[in-house]
């Protein structure tokens, strides 16, 4: 309920001690020091393996923004099977995996089944530390050092935006005017479409009504 008039105002509580509970971040740009430093010290902990892992391929959601493209958050089932990656397998060797998400179209399945294909055509599987013979899937005769290595995935396969849906055409290229208005064309066209009947009818009687004059 609204307050009117001057009246007294009802529950003034204007003594919290807001200064207390003030939160300052004069640390700023020390704190973005400390950041670059631990994404540093994270990426050479993981190296040879890059820091992020493969997404796929997913449209916003809502009419608004399905028509741009983002990053999901995971694989579905069907994209793997159709790329040929076993679905344990698929996490130990940087694919994420969402078992919820489902392919509503064969476009999306098929987008995301070539950007597994073409990662795992890049993919290098070091044998395990200490293995003495390596296992089914690991890479042979790989040389680190004449190897290029990328410490980020979305970097080197990255998801470029899509064209405009919306784009300009020279107005010589538009189709020519309705004579008369398209407005009044539809209307004409749906009038004669209801009067059919009756106007087949009227002629009809009129010529039997000559008819039956002569």
């Amino acid at each position: 309920m609204a307050i009117k008039h001057n009246n007294q105002i009802q529950k003034n509580h204007f003594r919290k001690d807001w200064q207390t509970r003030v939160k300052l971040h004069f640390d700023q740009p020390t704190k973005k020091i400390a950041r670059r430093k631990a994404r540093a010290v994270k990426a050479a902990a993981l190296a040879p393996r890059p820091v992020d892992k493969l997404r796929p391929i997913v449209r916003c959601p809502s009419i608004k923004y399905n028509r741009k493209v983002r990053q999901g958050r995971g694989f579905s089932l069907a994209e793997l099977k159709e790329a040929g990656i076993p679905r344990l397998v698929a996490p130990t060797v940087g694919i994420s995996v969402d078992y919820r998400r489902q392919n509503l179209s064969e476009e999306s399945l098929a987008i995301n089944v070539a950007r597994l294909k073409a990662y795992k055509e890049r993919l290098i599987v070091f044998p395990r530390k200490g293995a003495k013979h390596p296992k089914a899937g690991d890479s042979k005769d790989i040389d680190l050092s004449k190897t290029q290595t990328v410490s980020s995935i979305s970097a080197s396969l990255p998801i470029i935006p899509l064209a405009e849906g919306v784009t300009e055409i020279k107005k010589s290229d538009m189709p020519a005017p309705v004579e008369g208005g398209a407005y009044t064309a539809l209307r004409k066209a749906r009038s004669d479409a209801r009067l059919v009947g009756v106007r087949e009818k009227r002629a009809k009687d009129k010529a039997e009504a000559e008819a039956n004059k002569k």
